[in-house]
């Protein structure tokens, strides 16, 4: 049964006491709908982001996975790629992007793993009628089990945003966990994202 996170809480990535060697963070998100000028309802597409970056012990950032770039440089997180629409005829229950993750062949050097939304074209998260995160054992092509969701859409606090940051990877006594964070950010871009976790969030 997956768990429903709500901000702050953690949970720790294995099965069966046994830790997780392939996890994905996927996102899944729908167009923005209006009503037409002659009753009929429109749909703009929606392109959001979604992008990762790997910190050190001391908060040195080490690098950056995101649609510019797919792969880590240690070969062990990848991006499934830029998806610019959402689901524009509705909820699909697919994800839209995926970061995957081999967890025993990240660079030991790397501490904590941040997990970033940005929309792309400055989109109110307010406006997307749906957004969700689901972390999962398992590959983008198949999932074995759902180990937790987090619904970003249903939150008023995320109105006026165009930025958040979802959760973040850490390491504890060997182990990999995870934590839901689930903040807005002013910030506009990538860029000013990862500055800002470095700031608060690590």
């Amino acid at each position: 049964m997956a768990i429903s996170l709500v901000k702050g809480q953690k949970i720790s990535l294995e099965k069966n006491g046994i830790p997780l060697q392939r996890v994905c963070v996927g996102l899944n998100w729908g167009a923005i709908e209006s009503r037409g000028f002659f009753g009929g309802v429109k749909k703009t597409a929606v392109d959001l982001d979604g992008s990762c970056g790997i910190y050190d012990q001391s908060g040195q950032l080490l690098d950056v996975v995101y649609f510019g770039k797919l792969n880590s440089t240690d070969g062990a997180i990848s991006h499934s790629g830029d998806d610019t629409v959402g689901d524009v005829n509705g909820d699909d229950g697919l994800d839209n992007e995926v970061i995957s993750l081999h967890l025993h062949a990240i660079s030991p050097n790397a501490d904590k793993i941040v997990f970033i939304l940005n929309s792309y074209r400055g989109q109110d998260f307010g406006d997307v009628p749906f957004a969700a995160i689901r972390i999962y054992e398992g590959t983008p092509g198949q999932v074995n089990s759902v180990l937790a969701t987090y619904n970003v859409a249903q939150d008023p606090k995320f109105k006026g945003y165009v930025s958040m940051i979802m959760g973040r990877l850490y390491r504890h006594e060997n182990q990999w966990k995870f934590a839901a964070i689930g903040e807005p950010t002013k910030d506009a871009k990538l860029e000013q994202c990862l500055k800002t976790i470095q700031q608060h969030y690590l």
